[in-house]
Order: C-alpha cells, then sequence, then structure tokens
C-alpha cells in the first residue's frame, strides 16, 4: 500500500533542498543529558487515558495524533503499550502501511479495520509488531464539533469485527480525550492572556511613575548643561536640586514597584492581609485607623485579592502621607452583589492628593480596579476629609475550574 495520507507537508519545487535536518551541537566542554524530556500535562494525561483504554478493551497498544494548527501535518503526541523497538520509531508510527489506514477517519465515524494483510508485513522492520486488527476513532471538541482535533488508534493482536462492543468504549474515551484537549488548550490561552495582561499592567505603571521621572530628570539635565555652558550658577543650582529631588523621587517609585510586581498576599487570604495592613498603619503613623470588617468570610480569586490589597495600601498611603488627619477608618462590607472597599479620613479634604503623587496614584489605583471589573470613586471636601471607595461586582465565573 502506498503511503499517500500523512504526514502532509509542503516544500518549494525549486532545484535547492536542505542536505539534512537541523542539528544541535553542545558546547565545548557540555555534554547533552541522555534523559528524555519530561511529557508535558496534555501528554500524560493522554497517556494515561490510552493506558485506561488499553487495559479496559483488552487491546495491545494505542496512538493519538493531533492535527497541526495549520491542519497540513498529524503527529503523535501521545502513545502507550508499544514495544521498546516501536517505541524507538514512533515519531515515524504515521510511515507504517498497518498505521495509515485510519486516517481517512479524520472528521468522520469511528471504524475497525483487519490489518493482519499488511502489504508491507513480510518486510516489516518492527519484528514485534503483532498487530490484526485497529480501532479508530476521530477526536473533535465539544465546542467545536465536526472540527477535527486527531485521530485516536487503538490496535489489537486479535480480530476485532465492527460490532465489537470496543468501539462504544474507544468512542467514549475519544470524547473524553477531546474535552481534555480542548479544555487543556483554551486553559493555556486563559493563562497566556493574563500574564500577558500583566506585563501590559507593568509596563503602565513603569510609565506612570519611574519613566515619567526619567524624562523629567533628562530634561533637567539639558537646562544644567546649559547653564554651565552659559556661566549662570543661580540656574544650575536650581537644575542640580531639581534632578536631586527627581532622583529621590525615582528611587522611591523603583522601591514602590519592586514591592508591588512581588505580588506577596498572606497565605490565609485577603481578610488577614487587611488586618496586618491596618495593624502596620497603626505602628508607623500617630493617625487613629478603625478597621470595620463585616464579612465573617471573604473567598475571591487571587488576583483579585492582591489587586484589592495593593488598592487598600495605596489608599492608606496617601492618608498617611497627605490627609493631616487625625482619624481614618477602613470598612469592608457587600451590598448588593458588591463587594465595597471604604477608605475615610477627617483631613484636610482636597489637599490630600497632591499633584505630585495624588494623580499617579489614582490612576493606578483606578487601572487596578478595572482588572476586577470595578470602580474607583473620590469624594474629598475642604476641611472634611476624602473618601477613596472601591467596588467591583461578585466574580460570576466559575473562576475555581478556570484556574484548575
Amino acid at each position: 500500500m502506498q503511503n499517500n495520507t500523512t504526514p502532509i507537508t509542503f516544500t518549494d519545487s525549486s532545484a535547492f533542498a536542505w542536505p539534512c535536518d537541523p542539528e544541535f551541537v553542545a558546547p565545548a566542554g557540555h555534554t547533552i543529558a541522555a534523559s528524555a524530556p519530561q511529557m508535558g500535562r496534555l501528554r500524560t494525561l493522554l497517556k494515561n487515558s490510552l493506558e485506561s483504554i488499553i487495559g479496559t478493551v483488552n487491546a495491545t497498544a494505542g496512538v493519538v495524533r493531533l492535527l497541526s494548527p495549520d491542519g497540513n501535518t498529524m503527529q503523535i503526541i501521545s502513545s502507550a503499550g508499544l514495544s521498546a523497538e516501536l517505541k524507538q520509531e514512533a515519531e515515524n508510527f504515521v510511515e507504517l502501511d498497518c498505521a495509515v489506514r485510519d486516517c481517512a477517519t479524520l472528521g468522520h465515524v469511528v471504524h475497525t479495520a483487519d490489518i493482519s494483510a499488511c502489504d508491507a508485513r513480510q518486510s516489516c522492520p518492527h519484528a514485534t509488531c503483532r498487530f490484526q486488527s485497529l480501532v479508530a476513532a476521530p477526536l473533535e471538541a465539544p465546542g467545536t464539533p465536526g472540527e477535527p482535533l486527531g485521530i485516536l488508534t487503538v490496535f489489537f493482536d486479535v480480530h476485532r469485527n465492527a460490532s465489537s462492543h470496543s468501539m462504544n468504549i474507544i468512542a467514549a474515551f475519544a470524547e473524553i480525550m477531546g474535552a481534555t484537549i480542548e479544555h487543556t488548550r483554551a486553559n493555556r490561552e486563559l493563562k497566556r492572556i493574563e500574564r500577558m495582561k500583566a506585563r501590559q499592567a507593568m509596563a503602565s505603571e513603569i510609565h506612570d511613575t519611574l519613566a515619567q521621572t526619567l524624562i523629567y530628570a533628562r530634561m533637567r539635565v539639558s537646562v544644567l548643561q546649559e547653564s554651565l555652558r552659559s556661566g549662570n550658577p543661580v540656574m544650575a543650582a536650581k537644575c542640580a536640586q531639581d534632578l536631586d529631588e527627581a532622583m529621590e523621587m525615582g528611587q522611591k517609585s523603583a522601591r514602590e514597584l519592586i514591592t508591588d510586581f512581588r505580588g506577596e498576599i498572606d497565605s490565609r487570604g485577603l481578610l488577614t492581609a487587611l488586618h496586618d495592613l491596618t495593624t502596620q498603619f497603626r505602628t508607623r503613623n500617630d493617625i487613629k485607623l478603625d478597621y470595620h470588617n463585616r464579612l465573617v468570610d471573604l473567598e475571591l480569586p487571587l488576583e483579585y485579592e492582591i489587586e484589592i490589597l495593593h488598592i487598600v495600601r495605596e489608599a492608606l498611603t496617601n492618608v498617611a502621607r497627605h490627609s493631616a488627619a487625625s482619624h481614618a477608618r477602613l470598612f469592608v462590607d457587600a451590598c448588593n452583589d458588591y463587594f465595597v472597599f471604604t477608605i475615610e479620613d477627617n483631613g484636610r479634604g482636597s489637599l490630600t492628593f497632591t499633584p505630585v503623587e495624588g494623580h499617579y496614584g489614582v490612576m493606578i489605583m483606578r487601572e487596578r480596579a478595572q482588572r476586577i471589573g470595578g470602580e474607583i470613586s473620590v469624594k474629598s471636601t475642604p476641611g472634611q476629609g476624602t473618601q477613596v471607595q472601591l467596588s467591583f461586582p461578585q466574580p460570576t465565573l466559575d473562576w475555581r475550574a478556570m484556574n484548575e
């Protein structure tokens, strides 16, 4: 039988051809580890499923092949029950005449085939191969039925007819495998999106704090150089003072960013972290802080807890630095399916958020609130204090399942 089905590849028809596949040569003094690479989570799950199938239907071996993203090739991702000799050639398994007959099932129904009369059986280089029949089932994602993901092939060393009960069992396993593949890929995509959002947020915060300070410092350096060239000592001294203040502010911003991006939170949860935060505030400041928590229990995604903690910390930091208040309070409450965190002080009011730090602080707090679907409101009256309130709806998605 001619192998004209898989793998499918596209090559340039011109005269040029690569002489061989690229190879890796370890640098001098280094050796390549002989141990096999660790299997990824998807490979491990599929291998466990294959082993379960083999044991359930008394099969000999099983192979899972998936379509490449471009849909042009089909490669082995997992196998079980193969002899040592066949494992050595696992990546080329699809080239065996007895393995390619199931390719026609891609995107179609489960079927069985008699492969005892394989055309290459007499000259097969795999002496341990004694496969007599196979059952092949398409792998499809439950969310996109009809769009094939790959093929599950189960090999037997005895004949299996089309009415065999094994086909129904294998079909059920194929559905589970399809769901597993879709869930694993979707979970990877979700985590990748979250990581990209975190990187973008990091870039935004660096721009709004440290980068702005550095831009200002470079502008003052240009003025300082011109002052020195023109012999203007007064302007030069003023620029030097501005640079010193900018460097101090940049150093402070860098420390805060490092603390911020570490994302540390008490392992016991947000409520414990808030309790510790208020205790530290009382120790470090002469402002009397009242903490009112009206929630018996609070369970949120870790990403929510980190953002909330940073918002509350930033608000309390502004109270300590700019409010000139004698009293402040933190309220944690829930109302109409919303969580509400309120920080209030009895300080000077509109002067609580200064132009230098208040602009960036409030802006970053609002960006953090948006990441968890919430918002920040600020109310400030001269001589009567300031209120900062974070509110966000209770998470509606099954975030536990999404993060498992």
